[in-house]
C-alpha cells in the first residue's frame, strides 16, 4: 500500500543517492584540477618563453627550480621556485570547496589526495610531454598547506644543510626526513598525516636514487652557483 511515509522514504533515498554522486563528482573534479595545477611546467615554460631553451636539455636535465637556477640564474630560478611551491599549496587548498569538516581524518586524507595529484602532475606534467621534475618545491607547498610550522622548520633544515654541504639533493632528503620525524614525534598529528609524512620522505629519497649514488661516489655536483659572488 502506498503511503506518505513510503513516498517520503523513497524520495529521501533518491536525494541521498544524488547527493553522494554529486559529492563524488566534485571530489574527482578537484583531484583533476590539482593534477592540472601540478602539471604547469614552470621551468620548461620559463626556459622556452624567455630564453628560447628547453631546460631539460641543459644542466642536470631536471625540470625544476634548482636546474633553472643553475642554467638560467636567479631571475628565472626564484620565480620558478615560488610558483612550484604555489602549485602544491593551491592544490591542497582546493579542499575548501568540499565542505569537509576541519581537523577530521576525512579532510586530511582528501588534502593528501590533492597533494599527491599535484606531485604526480609535476613529475608527469600533461603540458610538457609527461617529463617533469622531482617535485621537491611542489612538495614544500603541499606540506606548507598541511602543517605550516613543521614545513617551515624542514625548509630551515634544508637551508642549513645546503649552506654546509653545498648539495641541494642532500638538503632535500634530510629536510624530508626531518619533516617526517617532526610530524611523527614532535608535533601532535593524526595517524593519517604521520603515515603520509613518512611516505613523502621515502618518495623524496626514491626520486633521488641517482643523486645518492653520486654522493656515495663523490661525483654529485655541488650547488656552487648559488654562492658565487658577483665580480665587478
Amino acid at each position: 500500500m502506498l503511503t506518505f511515509d513510503n513516498v517520503a522514504n523513497f524520495a529521501a533515498s533518491v536525494l541521498l543517492t544524488i547527493d553522494l554522486n554529486f559529492s563524488a563528482m566534485i571530489y574527482i573534479f578537484l583531484i583533476a584540477v590539482a593534477y592540472l595545477f601540478g602539471s604547469i611546467p614552470t621551468s620548461v615554460w620559463v626556459g622556452k618563453w624567455f630564453y628560447g631553451i628547453d631546460i631539460r636539455e641543459h644542466g642536470s636535465g631536471n625540470a625544476g627550480a634548482t636546474n633553472t637556477l643553475r642554467v638560467l640564474g636567479w631571475k628565472a630560478g626564484i620565480p620558478v621556485f615560488l610558483i612550484d611551491i604555489a602549485k602544491g599549496f593551491a592544490a591542497v587548498s582546493l579542499v575548501a570547496f568540499t565542505g569537509l569538516p576541519v581537523h577530521t581524518d576525512q579532510r586530511i586524507l582528501f588534502q593528501l589526495g590533492l597533494g599527491f595529484a599535484a606531485l604526480l602532475g609535476h613529475v608527469f606534467p600533461l603540458f610538457a610531454g609527461f617529463k617533469g621534475g622531482k617535485g621537491v618545491a611542489t612538495l614544500l607547498g603541499v606540506v606548507l598547506a598541511l602543517s605550516p610550522m613543521p614545513a617551515l622548520l624542514a625548509f630551515g633544515i634544508f637551508v642549513v644543510v645546503l649552506i654546509i654541504s653545498k648539495y641541494v639533493s642532500l638538503g632535500s632528503m634530510i629536510a624530508a626526513l626531518g619533516y617526517a620525524a617532526m610530524i611523527g614525534f614532535i608535533f601532535p598529528s593524526p595517524v593519517s598525516l604521520k603515515i603520509a609524512a613518512l611516505v613523502m620522505a621515502l618518495a623524496v629519497i626514491l626520486t633521488h636514487r641517482k643523486n645518492i649514488q653520486r654522493l656515495l661516489n663523490n661525483t654529485e655536483n655541488k650547488a656552487t652557483f648559488l654562492f658565487k659572488k658577483k665580480t665587478e
